[in-house]
């Protein structure tokens, strides 16, 4: 919610840059398959080079003191590219014969997109390349505590497109971010793309015009006895040090089985963990949270020895994630919650259903909708989680930071922005891509009739009773 109104030079700013974004979208409207799939591959270079992301992700670091210096996430420009290039965004875009039926795809509009501090790089390039592949508008609006990164990035991309003659305005940026403005600018646009905490995401639904956000993060891994041992603590380590564990899709809970749970317990040792004794996770809470409950900025997406430091006890030079031994769930008990930073809570569990409910009670407390994962290589164990768990995608045996938002080695859609479904309060449940970034007509043409007997539809009450003299107990 926004502490003041905003001012005039605000709203003119915001009109200005909504004006040039139309501006550029009909100087835009012109151009091929071939054109803006050029253009993808321009502003994706710009700034997913290696350079370029080792640039920028320390600029990051610098201005937000969050993450990481190493552009570990450069990767996902590339799967955004290779997805985008592999699909058609104008024209006809799918035909079902059998049905009648052709699709044909139209820009959205002007998409306002909210920045995270956690991602000011890897997002805008990413949001950039599937809007310019629709012959998108975008305008970002960057976190203030990273709007420098964001903007220099942007700065990039619009170079890239004014090097092959594009409209450099399919891409702007707010050079002064504020609640204000930003409200301004969802409600002026025709879509907004809100990656970011639930703040964001509710203004963003609350704009009046279409949205897709995110909802929070608490992604809670599955350990069973069938489980290869040394390959989850190596994921495992890999997720919850990725970037200092910034991401919403790093590890926050394991549930592990307990007939393994010591020796996988040891291995995350082996992999650079570090268990909290009982004092020390004392001082880890009060460090961690507020007296509110509410995460400590200075403690998020921070390496494990600064965390540790900020608490109050030393950890080895070779330790990376803290790992917290916990046996309770709930609001009251934080460790369960959302962590955004190297914390990982591990519980013990005997017996399938008990590892259900645990997962049920932590996603109770929070993160539902968002994901969960499993290091099992028992079919069953792995329906029954699908079937119980009320997220939107469950990743099985892989690096759980990296395969939620799609990689080169599963078939999710690649992207920086995961809706969480009615669980969390998204309009989706997808991986926020291609498809999200346009508009579709479709075009139906006569089919033969398929009209089924009513006998078959209504089946076994075709012709019974009816229900006209039936009462309904109070």
């Amino acid at each position: 919610m926004a502490t003041r109104t905003i001012t005039p030079d605000e709203q003119r700013t915001v009109a200005d840059l909504v004006s040039r974004a139309r501006a550029a979208m009909r100087a835009a409207d012109s151009f091929d398959q071939a054109a803006v799939d050029r253009l993808c591959r321009a502003v994706a270079w710009a700034g997913g080079n290696e350079a370029t992301a080792t640039r920028l992700a320390e600029m990051s670091v610098a201005e937000s003191g969050m993450g990481s210096p190493e552009p570990s996430r450069r990767g996902k420009v590339l799967g955004i590219l290779r997805d985008a290039l592999r699909q058609r965004s104008m024209g006809v875009i799918e035909e079902l014969p059998d049905k009648g039926l052709v699709k044909y795809a139209k820009p959205a509009g002007v998409i306002a997109s909210l920045i995270p501090v956690t991602s000011p790089y890897v997002t805008p390039i990413g949001i950039a390349i599937y809007a310019i592949k629709c012959k998108d508008a975008v305008i970002f609006s960057p976190h203030p505590s990273s709007r420098r990164t964001t903007n220099e990035t942007v700065r990039l991309l619009r170079a890239a497109l004014a090097a092959l003659g594009a409209p450099v305005d399919l891409l702007q940026c707010v050079e002064k971010p504020s609640i204000p403005l930003a409200q301004e600018l969802m409600s002026a646009c025709d879509l907004t793309i809100a990656t970011g905490g639930p703040p964001m995401v509710r203004a963003a639904y609350s704009s009046g015009k279409p949205a897709y956000g995110v909802g929070a993060g608490n992604a809670t891994m599955v350990i069973d006895e069938t489980a290869d041992i040394a390959e989850a603590a190596r994921n495992t380590r890999i997720s919850k040090t990725n970037d200092f564990g910034s991401g919403c899709s790093a590890d926050g809970n394991l549930v592990v089985e307990s007939t393994i749970y010591d020796a996988f317990l040891a291995q995350l040792q082996k992999e650079g963990g570090y268990v909290v004794k009982a004092r020390e996770k004392e001082l880890l809470r009060h460090a961690y949270w507020d007296a509110e409950g509410r995460r400590t900025a200075d403690t998020i997406a921070r390496p494990a020895h600064v965390v540790a430091a900020k608490a109050g006890f030393a950890i080895p030079n070779d330790r990376t994630f803290l790992i917290v031994p916990e046996d309770r769930i709930g609001r009251d008990h934080l460790f369960s919650t959302e962590k955004l930073g190297i914390v990982l809570a591990i519980f013990r569990y005997s017996g399938f259903d008990m590892a259900l409910d645990v997962v049920r009670q932590i996603f109770e407390t929070g993160g539902r909708g968002h994901s969960c994962g499993i290091y099992s290589f028992d079919d069953d164990h792995v329906h029954r989680l699908a079937m119980t768990a009320p997220v939107s995608r469950i990743m099985v045996r892989q690096i759980q930071s990296r395969a939620n938002a799609g990689t080169f080695t599963n078939g999710m859609p690649m992207t920086s922005s995961m809706g969480c479904g009615i669980w969390g309060g998204n309009i989706t449940n997808e991986n926020i891509s291609l498809k999200h970034y346009m508009n579709v007509t479709w075009v139906s043409r006569p089919t033969p009739e398929d009209k089924p007997s009513e006998a078959d539809l209504f089946g076994e009450f075709y012709q019974s009773a009816t229900f006209d003299a039936a009462t309904v107990a109070p």
